[in-house]
């Protein structure tokens, strides 16, 4: 215990990514594609790689390689763009829409709407709030919230904390309720090459 309190006060030392940058390429890739998703997420794995290639950062370019994921209740399609102990950059949506529940882990994660709206709600909250493109909810750590995205929604997700404790948030619908076990195994290969590949060149 005091091993993991001690750990979780320097974990901001490997941190790579800064919150108001992608916040800036998230907004730049709303105002140059308004109406395109695709070329959005081009744009910002295009800016990602130009801001941080002096870094040494492992950007993974594979945006064909979209896994379809359930947690929480929801249901959508991710593509990991970065993954690592302490972070995650990740594209995250559905067009058809979906709600459920954020999960609660030790890790800050910031949810920058590309396309349609999320909406969240809270205890003790009676209005939702609304998160529209180029604007960024950001859920604290420990925080427990009701989302939706309403009616499709896509957007670039960056977590940063101790990210193999939000795992098993992120399988256990696959493995209690869809049993789809074929996202599952593509699921934790693509994150543990991603994070196996950071580790090898020193990015934790």
């Amino acid at each position: 215990m005091v091993l993991f309190r001690w750990l979780d006060t320097i974990k901001d030392r490997w941190y790579i990514f800064d919150p108001e940058t992608l916040h800036r390429i998230s907004k730049s890739a709303v105002a140059a594609y308004p109406n395109n998703t695709a070329q959005m997420i081009e744009h910002i794995v295009q800016d990602l790689t130009e801001t941080y290639a002096t870094s040494n950062v492992r950007l993974s370019l594979r945006t064909g390689e979209w896994v379809l994921n359930n947690a929480g209740g929801a249901m959508g399609a991710f593509y990991v763009i970065h993954a690592s102990i302490t972070e995650y950059l990740i594209i995250f949506g559905t067009p058809l829409g979906t709600e459920g529940h954020t999960g609660s882990y030790p890790a800050d994660d910031y949810f920058y709407v590309l396309t349609g709206e999320e909406w969240v709600f809270k205890p003790g909250e009676f209005e939702k709030r609304v998160y529209g493109p180029g604007s960024v909810n950001h859920q604290t750590q420990g925080c427990v919230q009701q989302y939706k995205m309403h009616e499709g929604c896509f957007a670039l997700e960056y977590a940063r904390g101790w990210i193999p404790a939000m795992l098993p948030f992120g399988f256990m619908d696959g493995l209690t309720s869809t049993l789809d076990f074929s996202s599952l195994y593509r699921m934790s290969r693509i994150s543990a090459r991603e994070i196996i590949g950071n580790l090898l060149i020193g990015k934790i």
